[in-house]
């Protein structure tokens, strides 16, 4: 090959790789949106939270209780998470004690033998919390537990640190006599923000002392008794939801119908409750109950979506439709009238008792959880019994159904999704052309299942553009919580990879996904604008909507692809529109970029503004990004 030649192809070839990367770099594309076309009304309810007790999402998460294991349930015949602590007798021991227990629900108790008394250095026992009890100074923590005793003295209740020994805060209470409660406040001096500590109850005179239900909580969300924790709360609210559904899915059926959720021994007074198994493969304390969840609604302002058991447990456990069935009916209509009931009614008067006078607000109840995998196929009689009974009495309840039926039209059904990125972005018009005569949807648990513990960028991407598709066919799909909401990021806090919020026993960060959320959630009007999108761009997703009373246009953008994409936005029917557009923006480099506890603002939303907006005008989008733009209109 001469030279002159081997010029020339190469001159050729690289004409021809210039031309190949100019077709395949994105097009310019147009986003068209007519303001005059109104498709549908945004379902005032689209965007929630469904919660359930898994990755320690409950006890060890978002309540606040910092003793683990404070009735001794774990395991019936092993202390789990306590330990002796023999100061200056070493001669003293502990067991649990299957003959005294302060109540008929909590049978079991911490037997502490301490033959050789100290004051000194006092034996007792010591619990290791949820990864550690945390402190931080000048903290007021209250607690309380239930004692009796063959020799009256002083109990001295401290927090200890793991390396140092040293105590960070103490206090002492007189106990005597058979079963009582005693209260004690703690509060911490000027020591660092700590989670390797432990709290100790030490025997300061010679004999025996029963423990049970060892209880402390930091200060709580909006201080709630028996409360939550403030900074998860935070996040939660920062996500503006309309609804919480509870109390789970798995968790509302159990492995076996007799670990069901049942909601008559979640209320009450602590010692009343006798605790479960769930089916995450730890022990539920029960302390967040049926009315602890209704607190959760009323703090956030958002209703609630009660699921009751429907007679299905996860290890095919189910009980016929009919006269078998109708014990569980009975309860469920006693749970709605325990959450909706006046005081004059048998359980409106236990909820008053219970603390909280006012019914409060439902709208929808769930009929099971996942009835798909019953393989008896029972589910259609057990739906309809259930509706039957329900819509008696409570007419005005709208039922949710979680799965399709073939006998009757239920008035809402569930749909579930777990999915990767791109399944998500080749399904994101599911709902485009489903019938709109009914039943109406509600995407009970959904989620791009890509990174861990926490979901990555690319999980964002994913969930954005599904949000796309949900947004825009809203006067169908009613509403949508993402699934799982928690998890504790400790070695052992999680079962199921994924999930929205992370945290430890000290902090909590959001992931991608979560601010993917925040965004769409607080920013999304009450009109669905029709609208198009010209030209080719295959990860481009976006949704219009409009609000009726401010006039806001709310253009939701999603560029998956890992180049910046030029879009031409085209606003019909607006006489104005305001020059400055708010801007908030969500991207990453990679996919793969994510935030976690140790790095929780790697990906967070950034507000800017566009000068130069108008009904058209171009954008362009970030590879990788997840876009807001609110154009004022007139």
């Amino acid at each position: 090959m001469n030279f002159n030649f081997r010029k020339q192809f190469a001159s050729l070839t690289l004409l021809f790789a210039a031309t190949a990367a100019i077709s395949q770099s994105p097009q310019p594309v147009t986003l068209s949106a007519d303001l005059h076309q109104v498709k549908g009304s945004v379902s005032p309810t689209l965007y929630g939270i469904m919660t359930e007790e898994i990755n320690f999402s409950y006890d060890g998460g978002l309540y606040a209780e910092l003793v683990r294991n404070r009735t001794f349930q774990d395991n019936n015949n092993n202390p789990q998470h306590w330990f002796i602590h023999e100061g200056a007798a070493p001669d003293a021991t502990m067991q649990i004690d299957h003959t005294a227990g302060p109540s008929a629900a909590l049978p079991l108790s911490l037997k502490l033998t301490v033959p050789t008394a100290s004051t000194k250095d006092a034996p007792g026992i010591e619990n290791e919390g949820f990864w550690g009890i945390p402190i931080r100074p000048k903290t007021k923590y209250t607690g309380s537990f239930y004692a009796k005793t063959d020799s009256a003295g002083p109990i001295t209740i401290s927090i200890v640190n793991n390396e140092s020994a040293k105590v960070l805060a103490s206090t002492q209470t007189a106990i005597s006599g058979d079963w009582k409660k005693y209260d004690f406040t703690l509060t911490s001096g000027v020591a660092p923000v700590s989670a390797n500590n432990r709290i100790r109850l030490a025997a300061g005179k010679t004999g025996t002392v029963w423990f049970s239900l060892i209880s402390l909580f930091p200060p709580t969300y909006h201080d709630r008794v028996n409360g939550n924790r403030p900074d998860l709360m935070e996040k939660l609210a920062a996500m503006k939801p309309t609804f919480l559904r509870f109390p789970g899915g798995n968790y509302l059926e159990g492995d076996h119908i007799n670990e069901r959720y049942e909601w008559k021994k979640t209320i009450g007074s602590l010692v009343d409750r006798p605790t479960h198994p769930s089916p995450w493969r730890y022990h539920s304390s029960d302390g967040m109950g049926l009315l602890e969840f209704l607190y959760w609604c009323e703090d956030l302002k958002i209703q609630p979506v009660l699921a009751v058991y429907a007679g299905y447990s996860m290890r095919q456990e189910f009980v016929k439709p009919g006269p078998d069935l109708d014990p569980y009916l009975a309860d469920a209509l006693d749970e709605i009238e325990y959450v909706t009931g006046s005081t004059a009614t048998k359980w409106g008067a236990q909820r008053a008792k219970d603390g909280h006078p006012a019914p409060f607000k439902l709208t929808y109840v769930e009929i099971g959880n996942e009835d798909w995998f019953d393989k008896s196929g029972s589910y259609e009689g057990r739906y309809a019994q259930y509706y039957k009974g329900i819509k008696a009495k409570y007419p005005e309840l709208q039922l949710i159904a979680t799965m399709p039926l073939k006998e009757m039209k239920p008035d809402v059904v569930d749909d579930h999704y777990y999915r990767t990125a791109k399944q998500f972005y080749d399904d994101v018009h599911h709902y485009d052309n489903i019938d709109r005569n009914g039943p109406k949807i509600f995407v009970g648990e959904w989620a791009t299942r890509e990174g861990t513990p926490t979901p990555n960028f690319g999980s964002a991407l994913g969930d954005a553009a599904w949000m796309t598709g949900m947004e825009k066919n809203s006067d169908l799909v009613i509403m949508a919580g993402y699934a799982p909401l928690l998890v504790n990021v400790n070695p052992g806090g999680m079962q199921w990879e994924t999930d929205l919020i992370g945290y430890d026993v000290l902090t909590s960060y959001g992931s991608p996904a979560y601010y993917a959320q925040v965004m769409f959630d607080g920013h999304v009007g009450d009109q669905i604008i029709t609208a198009k999108l010209d030209g080719t761009a295959p990860r481009l997703f976006y949704s219009v909507t409009r609000s009726s009373t401010s006039g806001t246009v709310y253009l939701k953008l999603v560029n998956a692809a890992s180049s910046p994409q030029s879009v031409t936005i085209d606003l019909q029917g607006a006489p104005t529109v305001s020059k400055a557009a708010k801007l908030i923006s969500l991207s990453a480099k990679t996919p793969a970029a994510t935030n976690s506890i140790t790095a929780p603002n790697n990906i967070v939303p950034v507000e800017s503004t566009i000068a130069t907006a108008s009904s058209h005008f171009t954008h362009t989008l970030p590879a990788y990004s997840i876009q807001i733009i609110e154009l004022k209109t007139k």
